[in-house]
């Protein structure tokens, strides 16, 4: 039986997923110390893991690292996560000196669960929570204006705090190496490959087990009426203009609603509520979602997981970059459609036309099938117990061949023009520069539907 050291971020979202795989472990006989925080211990304890406070170790958010932690600013989680670990890093070093765990199985946004695994020589799973993003699938995140400048903007902050934590031993290159799926690293995603947007391009490093949920809830749709559930997650939940509109398109409906409405705000605040209304802080989503026929969702990557999983098609509502990726491959294969207008008349006609369209019923229930076809947590815990795996051969690297081939060419035809064209040649290099990224962007496109035929 073996020691496994667990670390996730202070999230919902992340945390969930891992709670499965906990419990099989520890059903298995491992002993599972999992490092986490005040809101999560409960949980944690319930599926025989032992919980480890790491609260001690947040420190105080000025009110603008606040403000930009709610408007998910990438920098600011990630130079938050690096300060965490610099916090931490003299209680680890006692933990890992005394526990000495046989592996790691960290969140993909924990870097201080990742960084000390490194550190430590000890083998690391990686818990991806979203889809894995590599060079490829990466391209469904639609980042906006304010995002990619954050992003942008931020490098410098970032390196600064990567540059202090080298005293300590840990020594990353870029921040790339923490936040992107490698096909050298062991990592486990709640999805299926069919979901996942081109998975032929991970190695066999890369488990899809499908979604983690500790639920005996399965589909159930027999009813009097329609149910609909409406929930924004647990991070950008803060939207009562939204909810309001919800009742009002739907309050006089012949359906039923369940309203999933966060902390942030008080059910009481929202008004008095229509007989066939009903709105709750929290509620038990899986087994909400086996009975729903729609969900308005903010499509954060375990939501559309649970949704599927139920065979509940869904009104896709997406926030930010990420989410965008998770709706668009949730569109792409039916199981759901946008919602373009948040008015009340909007979603009153958005929610009707998937009430009343089959195909979308349809759609959710293959992917219902696919994702319980998976190996889920019971996969993974024989997955982290194995750890670490052999390295196999890395799909992505006949693609960057292939793709450094035909950048040569273009440069050398490019610089072949110019010297034959002479006085024109300037020409020639304006209209390579202006062309180069439509034709880098061609090339990829006809290289994975060569080499990686299954990709969307």
């Amino acid at each position: 039986m073996k020691r496994i050291a667990f670390f996730c971020i202070p999230a919902h979202g992340h945390t969930n997923p891992m709670l499965a795989v906990a419990a099989e472990l520890v059903r298995r006989g491992n002993t599972v110390r999992f490092y986490s925080f005040a809101p999560f211990a409960e949980k944690i304890r319930a599926v025989g893991a032992e919980y480890v406070s790491c609260d001690a170790f947040l420190a105080p958010l000025s009110e603008q690292a606040e403000t930009r932690l709610k408007r998910v600013s990438v920098t600011e989680m990630t130079v938050q996560d690096l300060r965490i670990t610099l916090a931490m890093n003299d209680f680890l070093e006692k933990e890992f000196r005394e526990f000495c765990p046989d592996a790691v199985f960290s969140d993909s946004a924990c870097f201080w669960g990742k960084l000390n695994a490194w550190k430590h020589g000890v083998p690391l799973v990686v818990s991806t929570s979203t889809f894995a993003f590599n060079q490829l699938s990466s391209q469904y995140i639609k980042h906006s204006l304010r995002e990619t400048a954050d992003m942008v903007f931020g490098l410098g902050r970032v390196g600064k705090e990567l540059k202090k934590l080298e005293p300590y031993g840990y020594r990353v290159k870029s921040v790339l190496r923490l936040v992107t799926n490698d096909n050298q690293t062991d990592t486990i995603v709640y999805t299926s490959r069919r979901f996942q947007p081109y998975a032929a391009s991970f190695s066999d490093r890369c488990l899809f087990v499908g979604p983690s949920l500790l639920t005996q809830a399965v589909p159930n749709k027999q009813k009097a009426r329609p149910l609909v559930y409406i929930s924004m997650g647990t991070v950008l939940h803060d939207r009562p203009a939204l909810y309001r509109s919800c009742i009002e398109a739907l309050g006089d409906q012949n359906l039923d609603v369940v309203i999933s409405c966060g902390t942030a705000i008080a059910p009481e605040s929202l008004g008095i509520l229509p007989d066939n209304i009903r709105v709750f802080p929290r509620v038990d989503q899986p087994e909400v979602l086996s009975r729903a026929d729609v969900f308005l969702t903010h499509c954060g990557m375990n939501s559309v997981s649970e949704s599927l999983r139920m065979a509940t098609p869904m009104l896709l509502y997406p926030q930010t970059g990420e989410q965008h990726a998770v709706a668009r491959r949730a569109f792409e294969l039916g199981a759901g459609a946008y919602l373009t207008d948040d008015s009340a008349s909007g979603i009153r006609t958005a929610v009707w036309n998937i009430l009343n369209d089959p195909q979308y019923t349809a759609a959710a229930k293959i992917c219902s099938d696919d994702l319980r076809a998976c190996s889920g947590a019971a996969g993974a815990a024989e997955f982290i117990e194995t750890a670490p795996h052999p390295d196999c051969p890395d799909p992505l690297r006949a693609f960057n061949r292939s793709c450094g081939t035909y950048q040569l060419l273009y440069w050398l035809c490019t610089a072949l023009l110019i010297l034959l064209l002479g006085t024109y040649g300037w020409l020639v290099g304006i209209a390579a520069g202006v062309l180069h990224h439509p034709f880098q962007k061609a090339v990829q496109h006809h290289l994975c539907r060569s080499l990686f035929p299954e990709s969307p």
